[in-house]
């Protein structure tokens, strides 16, 4: 390469690099004047001008009013819209697969969900491609990217998954299939991870620079933030519990292996053993239908008796889980989320008093073990908030 075109993409670079970051400091503090911009940032006004002028038209970024005046005149403030643009967030569940558009608050404007069934594979895509095509169409706005939360390992840095347990996914290249149906830059993550990503850019956690977010539902696994940042680990499945060997019970798992968390501890298992009971107790009141989550849900809450006893009999061995992480991480702040967290305090407390007993005492007293802020679209929101950092730069607020 000729030394003039070094330099060329040289400078070129470095325009972006600072144009993020500008776009980055309005986003998290604003709104702020030019002036705020450049003592914040380091640059000279004049870039920070030429920056700002830039975003601007690409309508990233916006005047708001005036701040006080210390003097002169008044100051033009600056901030970032929301719905300057939006993102499509995908959850690619083991039966289910949800969508969400949502804007740069993280504030939904459109969703969509199609259930799989027993599809995997090749056809378990279809779906997916024709779900994200189905939400870029209800778009009002431009649009990111797309994110997808997927279970299984994930090479996030080219959107393979390189297994995905359940959907028949091995070495798959979801991501360059999403980018070439849709023509948009896409991003694929564990649906952990973009639940740990969710929630600590749009829970409103506390100051811990660090945090562990648990998913519980078909299956479980673990996102990690350290220091501000996802950790994925050496071969992308920092946080894959789920596959932990927690009981000496020989209960097969769907990975090979026998008596995992995810047999005694997930929604499925436990509907599974909500099942069973209906069969040798035909007189119990969910006995006469169907039984899903939300049936096994409402009973709880009523106060069946032997609801409750199957769904807080799961709560001690995620307890036993949280306790490892605690006392291995050091993180205080551990978020619990998916839809075993919708039973609420009463599982919720099983799981701390567990973790109490499975952990230095002093360290579990420290850390805050509580249900996630960010509802049911938690992998959706994570997946869009990865976006939002790969291609605009807003980096997640610690």
């Amino acid at each position: 390469m000729p030394a003039t075109a070094a330099v060329k993409a040289t400078h070129g670079q470095t325009r972006r690099a600072n144009e993020r970051f500008v776009l980055r400091t309005i986003y998290d503090v604003g709104p702020l004047s030019r002036a705020d911009v450049a003592r914040a940032t380091g640059l000279t006004r004049t870039t920070v001008s030429d920056l700002v002028e830039r975003l601007q038209a690409d309508g990233l970024v916006v005047e708001a009013g005036t701040g006080p005046s210390t003097g002169g005149k008044a100051p033009i403030l600056l901030r970032v819209p929301s719905d300057a643009r939006q993102l499509i967030g995908v959850d690619v569940d083991r039966e289910r697969l949800s969508g969400v558009v949502v804007d740069l608050s993280g504030e939904v404007c459109a969703r969509e969900a199609r259930a799989i069934g027993d599809r995997d594979g090749a056809a378990a895509l279809r779906e997916l491609e024709a779900l994200v095509e189905s939400l870029q169409r209800t778009a009002d706005r431009p649009l990111v990217g797309v994110g997808v939360g997927t279970p299984g390992l994930i090479d996030t840095a080219t959107g393979t998954v390189r297994w995905a347990i359940g959907l028949d996914w091995r070495d798959e290249p979801v991501g360059q299939h999403l980018a070439q149906t849709t023509g948009l830059p896409t991003v694929v993550v564990n649906d952990s991870q973009a639940a740990a990503m969710a929630e600590w850019t749009f829970g409103h956690h506390d100051t811990s620079s660090s945090m562990v977010v648990i998913k519980v539902g078909e299956g479980i696994g673990a996102g990690i933030v350290l220091d501000g940042r996802l950790y994925a680990g050496d071969q992308s499945g920092a946080g894959e519990i789920g596959h932990t060997r927690v009981t000496d019970d020989d209960i097969p798992c769907r990975c090979g292996g026998s008596g995992c968390l995810e047999t005694v501890a997930s929604q499925r298992a436990v509907l599974a053993r909500a099942r069973d009971l209906a069969i040798s107790e035909p007189r119990w009141a969910l006995a006469d239908g169907p039984l899903s989550h939300e049936r096994l849900l409402r009973a709880f809450r009523q106060g069946d008796r032997k609801a409750q006893e199957i769904v807080l009999e799961s709560a001690p061995p995620i307890g036993r889980v949280v306790g490892a992480m605690i006392g291995t991480l050091g993180a205080r702040d551990i978020v619990l989320v998916g839809p075993m967290a919708d039973y609420g305090e009463p599982w919720l407390a099983r799981v701390r008093a567990e973790a109490g007993r499975s952990a230095l005492p002093l360290l579990v007293e420290r850390s805050t073990i509580h249900i996630g802020r960010t509802g049911d679209d938690v992998v959706e929101l994570g997946a869009a908030a990865m976006l939002m950092t790969s291609e605009l730069g807003l980096a997640l607020a610690a």
